[in-house]
C-alpha cells in the first residue's frame, strides 16, 4: 500500500450527464466542490438519471465560476446557466429523499434538456447542501449531508479491482464486452497502486492531507451497462457482478465515502489506509 496513489479526480456537475475530469478539487463536506450540484426532474418532480435515460451519458457540463454550469450536447448549441437567485425552492425527490432546490432561471433551459431527451424535464440546483439532504441514517453520522449524488458525498475506485473484474468478464459469457473502462462507474477518486478488492477492508482513508471515513460498499445499477460515450447498454459488468461481488444481495464495485477533514485533493497524491 506504501505506492497507493490518486491516479484521477472526477465530478459530475449536473447528475448523470458525462463526468469531468480534474487535476485537484476543494473536498467539501458534502463532496467535491461542483459535483453533483446540479439535476434533471421529471414533470411529478422526481430525479431523472441514466437509469431512465441513457442518453445522458452524452451530454456534459462545464463548471463555470460561482456555479454556473455551461451545458452541451450533440447537435445542439451549448448554453450557458447561471446560478439561480432564491425565489422560492420546489420539493424534489431523489430515491427516497424529498429535497428543496432552486428551479434554473428561464424556459430557454427547460427547453434545451427536454428536447435534447425528448421528455418532459426541468433543471434544479441545491443551493444549501449544508442543510438540504441528511446522509441516509443507516450509514451517517450527525449533520452528516450529501448533494444530488446517489447517496454519499464521494465515490471511490480502483484500479486494481477494475482491472480484476475486467478478467472476470473476460472469462464469461459476455466476454465481447469487455474490457469496461472506468467511467462506466462514474467514480469521483479512482486509486492506482492497490491489491484488487482492498478497499473492502477499509474504514478510513487518507487523500493527500484530506481524511475519509469509508462509509459502505457502493451497489450497482443499470447506469454501469451504460457505454459512457455511445449511450448503448450491455450485460456487463452486471453480469460478472452478480456472479462474484454480491454483498448483502447487492452487486457491488468501489466504496462511499464521507470526507472528515476537508482540504484539497491532487491527482498523484499519496493514499495511506488510516483503519
Amino acid at each position: 500500500m506504501g505506492n497507493a496513489r490518486l491516479q484521477s479526480i472526477h465530478v459530475h456537475p449536473v447528475k448523470a450527464f458525462r463526468s469531468l475530469a480534474l487535476r485537484e478539487a476543494v473536498v467539501e463536506p458534502w463532496g467535491l466542490a461542483g459535483d453533483r450540484r446540479w439535476m434533471l426532474i421529471d414533470d411529478g418532480g422526481k430525479v431523472v438519471t441514466q437509469r431512465q435515460q441513457p442518453r445522458l451519458a452524452l451530454a456534459a457540463a462545464e463548471l463555470l465560476p460561482g456555479g454556473g454550469v455551461r451545458l452541451s450536447a450533440p447537435g445542439r448549441e451549448p448554453l450557458t446557466v447561471p446560478v439561480p437567485r432564491a425565489q422560492g425552492t420546489v420539493v424534489v425527490q431523489i430515491f427516497r429523499d424529498k429535497v428543496e432546490a432552486l428551479p434554473a432561471e428561464g424556459e430557454a433551459v427547460h427547453a434545451w434538456c427536454s428536447d435534447f431527451l425528448g421528455a418532459d424535464v426541468r433543471l434544479v440546483y441545491l443551493d444549501d447542501p449544508a442543510t438540504r439532504r441528511p446522509v441516509d441514517p443507516r450509514y451517517a453520522l450527525p449533520g452528516e449531508t450529501v448533494t444530488f449524488a446517489d447517496g454519499f458525498p464521494l465515490l471511490l475506485a480502483a484500479t486494481a479491482s477494475l482491472d480484476a473484474l475486467n478478467s472476470l468478464i473476460a472469462e464469461g459469457e459476455h466476454a465481447d464486452e469487455g474490457p469496461l473502462p472506468m467511467n462506466r462507474f462514474r467514480p469521483n477518486v479512482v486509486v492506482s497502486g492497490t491489491d484488487a478488492w482492498a478497499e473492502d477492508g477499509w474504514s478510513r482513508v487518507a487523500v493527500g492531507e484530506v481524511d475519509f471515513r469509508v462509509a459502505k460498499p457502493c451497489g450497482r445499477c443499470v447506469v454501469t451497462t451504460t457505454d459512457q460515450g455511445s449511450a448503448e447498454r450491455g450485460r456487463e459488468p452486471l453480469h460478472s457482478l452478480g456472479r462474484h461481488r454480491r454483498v448483502d444481495g447487492k452487486l457491488v464495485f468501489g466504496q462511499n465515502l464521507v470526507p472528515v477533514g476537508h482540504g484539497t485533493i491532487r491527482v498523484g497524491d499519496p493514499v495511506r489506509i488510516i483503519g
